[in-house]
């Protein structure tokens, strides 16, 4: 645990000064981006409750970063589990909720549709009749994805105020989902009687997360690494798929912005959807990263293994993050090629067998506080590889 800095120097990041000292409940703790999102908030300073089911895979990064030992409590539960979850959340006493369990495959909501609806839907259903019992002021950002939005294939990026609800059973649960904490705004929450419920609700959409420490089956990036470290061909399910790519660090920076000025603000624009996704030019195809982390990585190739009768994904998915950009000032401030640098480097020491994990995860969230300070250098324009090209032979980044 590193402590936050004093109030008399300048802070590390926008948000540092909001979390030192406060209780925090994050759901889905034991996950990649939870996991991730928990040691950001104690090098933060906050006193950390995670209420999840035990980690997804093994291995995991909640395991491996000693994620537990930064923890005041740590519960194993399921959120769809109501007064367990109303316990967990009352003896926390939170001051923000930060709500990231999910079932997180798409293949797996095409496999589970009932699991998926239910934990996705009715687990937020859960979490939020919990708020509303709570009786406590609080600000909460309840994360979905950016799959939430109607997929129309179109090449402009989804806005806040488009329609929900993507075509396959996993993204129409975000879409629910979505549809879900609307409904609880409205009617329990409502920004105009802040003053008699004191609570404010807010949605984060953001996905092709990416970093270290995934090991979620059917991942782009962790079936790639495998592949690189076994010196066997990348075999890619759909090479031409656009996506927008960002590090799970930048995800979360949005996701802390957003929590942090709802503690700062009772601006009623706050309480919405919000999108945080890469910088134009960054959603690429998945051959073009898969090049571009075969040049990172040092060696390696890929091969087209696209089957027609795999279950269907959408083809092209941008978000359009000109809300955050211009209302909330949120930047994203690693590029693609940064993005699969420090992915790599992670994926590296892990397969290296090197004991200091949470440190290097540390030092990567310190890295990236440091692009988040004032002037510093815009970062370099994103070049791709060639298309179509393989790597058999080491190629410098």
């Amino acid at each position: 645990h590193i402590p936050p800095t004093s109030a008399s120097t300048t802070p590390r990041c926008p948000f540092e000064r909001a979390f030192a000292g406060r209780s925090v409940f994050v759901t889905g703790h034991t996950g990649f981006k939870g996991s991730w999102l928990c040691l950001w908030l104690s090098r933060l300073g906050a006193r950390i409750t995670g209420y999840s089911l035990p980690p997804p895979t093994n291995p995991n990064h909640f395991t491996i970063a000693g994620i537990e030992q930064l923890l005041e409590r740590n519960h194993v539960a399921d959120i769809r589990d109501e007064s367990t979850l109303q316990a967990a959340m009352q003896a926390a006493q939170p001051d923000v909720i930060l709500h990231l369990a999910a079932e997180t495959v798409v293949r797996h909501g095409y496999q589970q549709p009932r699991k998926t609806f239910d934990v996705n839907v009715m687990g937020t259903v859960s979490v939020l009749e919990c708020v509303r019992q709570l009786g406590r002021p609080c600000s909460v950002v309840a994360v979905t994805s950016d799959k939430c939005y109607e997929n129309r294939e179109q090449v402009w990026g989804y806005r806040e105020c488009d329609a929900m609800g993507e075509h396959d059973p996993y993204g129409a649960s975000k879409g629910a989902a979505e549809l879900v904490i609307r409904a609880y705004r409205d009617s329990y929450f409502p920004i105009e009687r802040l003053g008699e419920h004191g609570v404010k609700l807010a949605s984060g959409r953001a996905g092709n997360v990416i970093g270290g420490g995934d090991f979620t089956p059917f991942a782009l990036v962790v079936d790639a690494v495998h592949a690189l470290h076994k010196r066997v061909p990348i075999r890619l399910r759909n090479p031409r798929a656009l996506r927008p790519w960002q590090h799970v660090l930048q995800s979360l920076s949005g996701y802390l912005t957003l929590a942090a000025r709802m503690q700062e603000s009772d601006d009623p624009d706050l309480c919405g959807g919000w999108n945080f996704g890469p910088r134009s030019g960054n959603e690429l195809p998945v051959r073009d990263v898969v090049e571009l982390l075969i040049r990172e990585w040092g060696e390696g190739s890929w091969l087209d293994a696209s089957d027609p009768h795999q279950p269907a994904e959408s083809c092209v998915l941008r978000l359009a993050i000109d809300k955050a950009l211009w209302q909330l000032g949120w930047v994203p401030h690693w590029d693609l090629p940064t993005t699969l640098q420090q992915t790599a480097r992670w994926y590296r020491a892990y397969f290296e067998g090197s004991a200091a994990m949470a440190d290097l995860g540390r030092q990567q969230i310190v890295t990236f506080e440091q692009a988040m300070l004032p002037n510093r250098p815009a970062p370099l324009p994103i070049v791709t590889a060639p298309l179509g090209v393989t790597a058999t032979t080491p190629v410098m980044s």
